[in-house]
């Protein structure tokens, strides 16, 4: 009985000694780089932004925020900072919400942040769980609280993370993990900041954006049985509550920043789909952008861009992947547009280019394959 009684105990303090090494191991190499920037070993990176940002967030230096869904995350930073001459961080999360936006931008501006650059688009106002509990961000982590210290120290991904952080700062073992790293279990394998979610610099862009591609988008996503997709989630008078709370409150809470916000260039057909298949929707956008473009253009603290009538960029489908994510070639648009104030809503005419994008979408003629 003593014997069994002896064996279970140091069973129990084996386990305890390995939890407390594996979390020591994540405190020295911090692969999320939350304590301090990395010094010890190479500092690595993970597309999985919803985490990294928050190490993002406390390793980098900034003076610009850079935030956006899917339509902004192909952006390079260092693209950003050439373009508009800023120290950027990009922020961009596929399929974040307004709540998470607003969440992290007010960690980014609590750290400095004194612009922010915003991709705004439409069904980011969607109804969502509230950022407390947020079951894909954890508000904790970034706060650093006890709960999200601990969630990260004793999180055996993170030291699994740590653990090959550790090894490819070898260096005989450095050259081979790091090119073997992509194919690994692994999330921190980028080398470079500059290649969060970033396409590779050798993409074959023609390939990857084409209007076959967004013609078949086009044809997918108006079909009657997938129709009913496009407005699921939109619900007027809810957008409008989250926008008056996720934007427009972090705007009027922080006036010494500047705010660079600017309605994306999705193609034409984003919007002549909601045309035939889904009208109410299309009312929806339109009603919600009006709102928004009023409401913004009179904050002094904002700079509102509409890019969406632009029909040079918008009606070319060769420029998009499907109906709304551009290429990067539309991406060096984008900033140049940015850098020299063109596309500007015009706080005595805020509706101007909504107008005239209702008009260009009223008389679009879908074109046959």
């Amino acid at each position: 009985m003593r014997s069994a009684f002896t064996s279970l105990k140091r069973l129990i303090l084996a386990s305890i000694a390995c939890v407390l090494g594996a979390a020591a191991l994540t405190f020295v190499v911090d692969p999320l780089q939350l304590f301090r920037p990395s010094r010890l070993v190479a500092a690595g990176y993970s597309e999985d932004t919803r985490v990294q940002n928050a190490g993002l967030i406390r390793s980098q230096s900034f003076d610009t925020a850079f935030m956006g869904t899917s339509l902004a995350i192909h952006f390079r930073q260092s693209d950003i900072d050439r373009a508009l001459r800023v120290r950027s961080l990009k922020l961009a999360m596929t399929g974040s919400n307004s709540r998470q936006q607003g969440f992290v931008l007010e960690q980014a501006i609590d750290r400095g942040a004194r612009r922010v650059i915003w991709a705004m688009d439409d069904f980011s106002f969607i109804d969502a769980a509230d950022i407390e509990a947020d079951p894909y961000l954890s508000v904790d982590l970034y706060r650093r609280t006890p709960k999200g210290i601990a969630s990260y120290l004793f999180s055996a991904a993170m030291a699994k993370e740590s653990l090959f952080a550790l090894l490819r700062s070898i260096p005989p073992l450095r050259d081979p993990l790091t090119r073997v790293a992509p194919y690994l279990p692994v999330k921190f394998a980028l080398s470079d900041v500059d290649d969060i979610y970033a396409l590779p610099r050798n993409f074959d862009v023609a390939r990857g954006y084409n209007a076959e591609r967004t013609l078949a988008a086009f044809a997918y996503i108006t079909d009657p049985v997938r129709s009913r997709f496009l407005g699921e989630g939109y619900g007027y008078e809810a957008m409008v509550r989250h926008f008056e709370r996720d934007v427009a409150g972090l705007v009027t809470r922080h006036p010494d920043v500047t705010f660079d916000i600017y309605f994306p260039p999705y193609s034409i057909l984003q919007f002549v789909a909601m045309r035939d298949a889904s009208p109410a929707t299309l009312k929806i956008v339109t009603d919600l952008t009006a709102h928004i473009a009023q409401r913004l253009s009179q904050l002094p603290n904002v700079r509102l861009y509409d890019f969406r009538a632009i029909k040079a960029v918008t009606h070319d489908l060769g420029n998009y992947s499907d109906v709304i994510h551009h290429s990067p070639v539309v991406d060096a648009m984008v900033l140049g547009w940015l850098a020299s104030g063109e596309y500007r809503v015009d706080p005595k005419k805020p509706l101007a280019s909504l107008e005239e994008l209702k008009a260009q979408v009223e008389a679009y003629q879908v074109p046959q394959p």
